[in-house]
Formats: C-alpha cells, sequence, structure tokens
C-alpha cells in the first residue's frame, strides 16, 4: 500500500458530519494508506452512517471523554479492529450557550467547567489513556483556533483553546521521552456543525474571507485536514509542541 500514511493505524475523534474536520482528516488518511477508527458522543448511528461515506467504512467505538470507565476500556475497544495506534487526531470541543456569544462575564462555573472538561482536559486524558496503544514514532494532533487573542463571541471556548495549546505543549514534553510526539493545526474559521452552535460566527467568517492572504473557503476541510495528515506521518520526526496554522494566512496579519 502507498501513500504518506501507509501501514498507519489511526484513531479519529470528533466526527459528526461529513462537513467536520475530523471527517476530512479520516478521508485523507484511507487515500494515503491508513487505517481508520472512529469515535463517537451521543447519537452513535448517525456517526456510524457518516462513517459510510469515507472511502472505506471506518469501525465506530463509543467514547464520552468526560467518562472514566469509557477512557480506561478504550484500548480493549480499540484492539478489536487494530493493534495498536500510531497516531491519535483530537477533535472534541463543547462550551453551554451561557458560556459563548458574549457570555464571558456572565457564565457560572458549572459551564465552563464542562467547556474546559471537553475542551482542554481531554487532549490529555484521551492521550493518557492512548499510551498502551502507541509506540516511539506515534503523533498526537488536536484542533485549535487562534487563542493569542480575544474574539468577540467565542469568550470561554477561546479559553479552552488557550488551555488546549497549552496541554499540547506540556504534553510534548512529557511524551517526548517515549518517542510521542503532540502537535496542533489552527484552521481557520469552517462551517461545521460545532461553528454554527457558536452565536454571531458569521462575524470571523466575513473578517476571514475579506483579509486572509490567500483567500479562504469557509466549506473546504481540505486543507486543514492534510495538515493534520501530514502531522500524523513520519515526514515530522522532530517536530513537537508546535501549531501549524492553515488559515489562508490571516493570523500573520496585523488588526
Amino acid at each position: 500500500m502507498s501513500g504518506l500514511l501507509a501501514g498507519k493505524r489511526l484513531l479519529v475523534t470528533g466526527v459528526i458530519t461529513d462537513s467536520s474536520i475530523a471527517f476530512g482528516v479520516a478521508k485523507v488518511a484511507q487515500e494515503n494508506g491508513a487505517s481508520v477508527v472512529l469515535t463517537g458522543y451521543g447519537r452513535l448511528s448517525l456517526v456510524e452512517r457518516i462513517a459510510k461515506r469515507l472511502p472505506e467504512t471506518a469501525p465506530v467505538i463509543e467514547l464520552d471523554v468526560t467518562n472514566a470507565e469509557h477512557l480506561a476500556a478504550l484500548p480493549d475497544k480499540v484492539r478489536e479492529h487494530m493493534d495498536g495506534v500510531d497516531g491519535l487526531v483530537h477533535s472534541i470541543g463543547f462550551a453551554p450557550q451561557s458560556a459563548l456569544g458574549g457570555q464571558f462575564l456572565n457564565a457560572g462555573w458549572d459551564d465552563v467547567s464542562t467547556a474546559l472538561q471537553v475542551s482542554t482536559y481531554s487532549y490529555q486524558s484521551l492521550a493518557v489513556a492512548c499510551l498502551p496503544l502507541m509506540q516511539p514514532g506515534g503523533s498526537i494532533v488536536g484542533l485549535t483556533f487562534d487563542a493569542t487573542k480575544a474574539w468577540p463571541v467565542y469568550d470561554w471556548m477561546g479559553v479552552a483553546k488557550a488551555g488546549l495549546e497549552s496541554a499540547s505543549r506540556y504534553l510534548a514534553l512529557h511524551l517526548g521521552k517515549q518517542g510521542i510526539r503532540s502537535n496542533l493545526v489552527s484552521a481557520g474559521p469552517l462551517r461545521t456543525m460545532a461553528a454554527k452552535s457558536i452565536p454571531g460566527f458569521e462575524q470571523f467568517e466575513e473578517a476571514w474571507s475579506e483579509r486572509a492572504p490567500l483567500g479562504w473557503d469557509l466549506s473546504d476541510t481540505e486543507p486543514a485536514a492534510r495538515a493534520v495528515c501530514a502531522l500524523l506521518s513520519d515526514w515530522f520526526p522532530a517536530t513537537t509542541g508546535e501549531i501549524v496554522h492553515v488559515d489562508g494566512g490571516y493570523h500573520a496579519l496585523g488588526a
């Protein structure tokens, strides 16, 4: 089998619809020779239906990253489909509506803690759960949205992403001894289900479409998916703790 990811075994989280970045990653990965297992949460039958739209139907494992039993059982569930994991994709994020859309000053701790557990802490907990499956040379890749700035409607999700970016650096520090890399891809705004759930997210869309030096297609997840797959491959063997921007160059501009 040929391709950038030939022979690689990947666990991809966060596939909800075929417009999600995670679906794009799974598709590009399969096209480049990888074996893929997906995880789903909630409407598992929906994820299983979406999995059939991939070049090869991928098995789906139920995973709630806030459930300690699910995390503990994950290695055995993965082994039912493949004997190890070379790459792990974290595409998980959630914040209650009260923590978004300009509600930064009003959000209570219960909702904020939910956002941080699902969107930030899960990067560490998912990685730790998968360590028994991983060998030196393994790669963990997560998805962020530029957390160096405060965005008008992103609020506590922005804080959670800042924590995610820090968590990736610490994971790079602590897993480096085992030869496992941790990197993030910072994509521009895309019309995914997650984005549609954020009130006022169209403000991002307008800015990117007008200002990104390379232009920006709000519906094309493939550039971000390709970057994730590149980081999962053996072509970045000495890169860890990095954030790769796939945003048409928008991040490089001044206000």
